[in-house]
């Protein structure tokens, strides 16, 4: 599905009301010469689909943390400006609440999977937080459907692969009902059909239920075409953020680390190798490319 399509299906995240804001934020962790980040200042829109790229070290993740409160409420450093996230300031609120509103998926799935069963680990953030017990259950059969991991509900996450350990990790984030999802590289350790069947996921999450997505990831062939915006970092900064295509077309982003998708390489070298066939809109799919190549030919 097209991102115009996916729009038109789940609603235009355009003209929507900002759910983070962030102001001047610089932060250097404690005991580093170097800041992670440095004078960012960022508006992110309810529904938008956000891609965070860059080499590695750039400050992606750090920003993630910042999202959900885990900087400055758990990680030590030196912070100024300020993170907005659903109105509350990160710098005093708490992590619990924080993380009912942003939840976050880590790069491996082990770090957040440690119960005896796929059912256990998804229950045990709302077990913390003292809901029902029939609340509970209601979130877990939701979130287990909602991921396709109903087979799976009695299994022990430890027995199941790369790509369904990190499905489970979603799940157990999704059972608390967050407004924004923050996933940092959850295909890194995946192979390329496992990392497509969760990229497919997790755009259908954004889809179906609305959920302001904010990914790092570097297989931007596969996250690209579902974007609203690509944010670019480069040493702590936002180096480039907007229109996937536009910063394609215009901008060498291998100096920032970022492999663009092939291609959109091969629409680029025909661009700058003038000829008949010119790409105005960058394609981001092998179907655009092919598409534009027919309509000249046809």
């Amino acid at each position: 599905m097209s991102r115009v399509d996916r729009r038109e299906a789940g609603g235009e995240a355009k003209g929507a009301p900002a759910i983070i804001r962030v102001e001047g934020l610089s932060f250097r962790y404690y005991g580093s010469d170097q800041y992670a980040l440095r004078d960012v200042n960022l508006v992110v829109k309810k529904g938008e689909f956000i891609v965070l790229a860059g080499r590695s070290g750039c400050g992606k993740t750090t920003l993630l943390r910042c999202f959900n409160g885990l900087i400055p409420n758990f990680y030590e450093g030196e912070m100024s400006g300020r993170v907005l996230v659903d109105g509350m300031d990160t710098r005093n609120t708490p992590t619990h609440i924080l993380s009912q509103v942003a939840g976050m998926v880590f790069q491996n799935p082990d770090n957040q999977l440690f119960a005896l069963s796929v059912e256990a680990d998804v229950a045990f953030p709302l077990e913390n937080l003292g809901l029902p017990r029939e609340v509970i259950l209601e979130r877990i059969e939701w979130a287990l459907r909602i991921l396709g991991l109903e087979d799976l509900r009695y299994r022990s996450p430890f027995e199941l692969s790369g790509g369904q350990k990190q499905k489970v990790a979603i799940a157990s984030v999704l059972a608390m009902r967050p407004k924004i999802l923050l996933l940092d590289e959850p295909t890194s350790s995946l192979d390329p059909a496992s990392a497509k069947n969760l990229i497919d996921l997790i755009v259908e999450l954004n889809r179906r239920e609305g959920l302001t997505i904010i990914i790092s990831e570097h297989r931007l062939d596969l996250i690209l075409p579902y974007a609203d915006r690509l944010i670019v970092m480069d040493q702590g900064r936002i180096v480039r953020d907007g229109d996937p295509r536009a910063i394609l077309k215009d901008e060498d982003l291998r100096v920032y680390g970022v492999a663009p998708p092939r291609v959109s390489e091969v629409a680029r070298y025909v661009n700058a190798h003038g000829g008949c066939l010119r790409f105005e809109r960058m394609p981001l799919t092998v179907r655009e490319f092919v598409e534009k190549v027919r309509g000249l030919i046809g």
